[in-house]
């Protein structure tokens, strides 16, 4: 009986360190899960928030972080100001390039930019006034790049922009399209040029002879644009051939007046705002003899709108008039001045004055 008493409180002692020592267990897994819970949960936080900022990357490669998308921004230069009207952003725009006064398209889209304070221009910009302004980012032009240390002095953030042909202007849409949360406005725009471009080299396609054109400088029709320059691929995105592609550099060239008749152009194209006129090349004997002249084939962007010869959001636009004077019979004058209208339409949300649209 002993041993059988004996062997009984044997047993009840090995069943309670065993069920102790499954409590002990269970306690530890559920202390491990619980503290596994927390870690995901805190994971889940930290890519949350690191998904919820703005990485930007300038026409530098520099990267520039945002918390969230830009809603007071600086524009230093007029080609990013006119970019901010097109996506929709120009209220988001607290000062911008002195001169707003000389853009008409200000007035007609967004005529509140000419109350803005002006914060400087190509050559010069007023740090203080922009501090006091307290943008979430500034659209900093390459050409004021020395002002960069003085703004990450200031804790102010900012992007470099550098558009000076059609991949700079592209780059520079996508990333105030990224920085203001728009980007798919931007995207909208960059395939309105891929769609445009595509339907003037349809154009043109079976011209076999292509047409010179003689793209002038806005001070004299003495400079032309070499092949470096944006106004040369504006002139070949149209179909014809710039008369100056044989000379280099990536700014206006003078030239003589032997040398025009030399390139003897079947078109001579003056920018907008030139400081001289249609005539004065006309009645300027001294190219008398140049084909362009002798068939009256000279013309003048339109002035009371944009700059259509510049790298901005509707140098498109530029092209698309270019063919239209050019090769006419493929693309009417008609036909170029019902999409651009439609263009502003759509990008800039106004109604132009079809009388503004001249050649």
């Amino acid at each position: 009986m002993k041993k059988i008493i004996s062997f009984i409180l044997a047993a009840i002692l090995l069943l309670s360190f065993t069920a102790c020592g499954q409590k002990t267990d269970n306690k530890n897994n559920d202390t491990t899960a619980t503290e596994q819970t927390e870690s995901v949960e805190k994971q889940t936080e930290e890519q949350t928030e690191t998904d919820g900022k703005i990485v930007l990357t300038d026409i530098t490669g520099r990267e520039v972080e945002l918390d969230k998308p830009a809603e007071k921004i600086v524009s230093c230069y007029y080609i990013s100001t006119y970019a901010a009207i097109a996506l929709g952003v120009e209220d988001r725009l607290v000062g911008i390039e002195k001169k707003a006064d000389t853009r008409p398209i200000y007035a007609m889209a967004a005529p509140k930019l000419l109350e803005l304070e002006a914060v400087g221009t190509l050559k010069e910009l007023n740090t203080e006034l922009v501090a006091s302004l307290e943008p979430d980012l500034v659209l900093l032009p390459k050409k004021l790049s020395d002002y960069a240390g003085t703004l990450d002095e200031l804790g102010i953030k900012y992007a470099v922009i550098h558009p000076e042909d059609l991949d700079s202007l592209k780059a520079m849409l996508k990333l105030i399209g990224d920085a203001c949360g728009v980007a798919d406005k931007a995207d909208d725009l960059i395939k309105y040029y891929d769609e445009q471009f595509d339907m003037l080299a349809d154009v043109t396609k079976d011209v076999q002879d292509r047409t010179t054109v003689y793209m002038a400088s806005n001070s004299s029709y003495l400079a032309t644009a070499p092949k470096d320059m944006y106004q040369s691929t504006l002139i070949e995105l149209a179909g014809a051939v710039n008369a100056s592609d044989s000379l280099e550099g990536g700014n206006w060239v003078d030239v003589s007046y032997e040398d025009i008749l030399v390139m003897n152009p079947e078109v001579i194209v003056i920018p907008a705002k030139a400081e001289y006129t249609v005539e004065d090349i006309l009645n300027d004997t001294n190219l008398s003899e140049a084909e362009a002249v002798k068939n009256e084939r000279v013309y003048a962007m339109p002035d009371g709108l944009e700059e259509w010869d510049s790298p901005i959001p509707s140098a498109v636009l530029g092209s698309m008039w270019i063919t239209s004077v050019v090769y006419e019979d493929l693309y009417s004058f008609e036909d170029f001045t019902d999409d651009a209208v439609e263009f502003y339409s759509e990008f800039y949300g106004i109604e132009i004055d079809k009388t503004l649209i001249t050649k």
